[in-house]
C-alpha cells in the first residue's frame, strides 16, 4: 500500500467518515477547508511519527507540511531521505 492510500485511509477514518478515497483529492486543502483543526494536526503528526516511524521535529511543524495528502506524502518522502543522524543534529 503506497503512502497516498495510507494517508487517505487515516484522514477518512479520523476526520471524514462520509467521504470515499476517490472523493478526497490529493491536493485538497485540509486546513483552510476546516477538515483538520490544530488538534487534528497534532493527531496527524502523531500518526505520521508512529505509522511511518519518522521523527517530526519542531522545525517540521510548518502547517504546509500537513495541508494536503500530497504535502503529507512529500513530507514523508523527504523525511525518509534524511539520515537519522542529520535529523538529530549529529
Amino acid at each position: 500500500m503506497n503512502n497516498i492510500t495510507q494517508i487517505k485511509r487515516f484522514l477518512i477514518e479520523e476526520f471524514l467518515p462520509d467521504v470515499t478515497p476517490e472523493q478526497l483529492a490529493d491536493d485538497h486543502d485540509l486546513l483552510s477547508d476546516g477538515v483538520i483543526d490544530s488538534l487534528g494536526v497534532l493527531k496527524l503528526i502523531a500518526w505520521v511519527e508512529d505509522h511511518f516511524a519518522l521523527p517530526v521535529d519542531d522545525t517540521d511543524l510548518d502547517p504546509n507540511n500537513f495541508r494536503s495528502v500530497t504535502a503529507i506524502d512529500a513530507f514523508i518522502t523527504q523525511r525518509r531521505a534524511v539520515p537519522a543522524s542529520a535529523v538529530a543534529g549529529g
